[in-house]
């Protein structure tokens, strides 16, 4: 039997039938379209998949969509405002903090919720802040360059 479920993605409202078994990833991405979170693991572990849910970085994986009913979600498209790209997705450009960019849109998220908790994050805190991403490509010292960059512009 489905459920509606009432969310608010990139600041437009969205009801949508869904079976209640449906994650909460396979909704963004199948039922909206919104493509840019990725797909991982399944299983929690690489941060691929990782939103914004009422301002907390979660991992879509882990949540189904009827848990989010209710809820406004921040994908990697509702960042960039008129055109204009977020501090954090200028900084990974800038700062090369992507290869690939199949982790890009998780760990920019991730670091938007790091960088509003703490907008002055240390390097040890921006390392800490994304364990639960993973990145195959960069080495981690890019990434972490850009969030510290676009912390200083945010703060600016």
């Amino acid at each position: 039997m489905n459920h509606s479920v009432s969310i608010t993605v990139n600041g437009v409202s969205h009801r949508d039938e869904v079976e209640p078994r449906l994650l909460l990833v396979h909704y963004v991405r199948e039922t909206l379209g919104l493509t840019g979170t990725k797909v991982g693991c399944d299983t929690g572990q690489c941060g691929a998949c990782t939103v914004l849910m009422d301002g907390q970085a979660v991992k879509a994986c882990m949540v189904l969509a009827v848990q989010a009913d209710g809820s406004q979600l921040t994908t990697i498209e509702g960042l960039a405002e008129n055109g204009k790209l977020h501090p954090l997705q200028e900084a990974f450009w800038e700062k090369h903090g992507l290869q690939c960019g199949y982790c890009t849109p998780g760990m920019i998220l991730t670091a938007c919720h790091l960088l509003e908790r703490n907008p002055n994050p240390t390097e040890a805190q921006i390392r800490h802040g994304l364990e639960g991403n993973l990145c195959r490509c960069t080495g981690y010292q890019n990434i972490v360059a850009a969030v510290k960059e676009a912390g200083k512009r945010m703060r600016a």
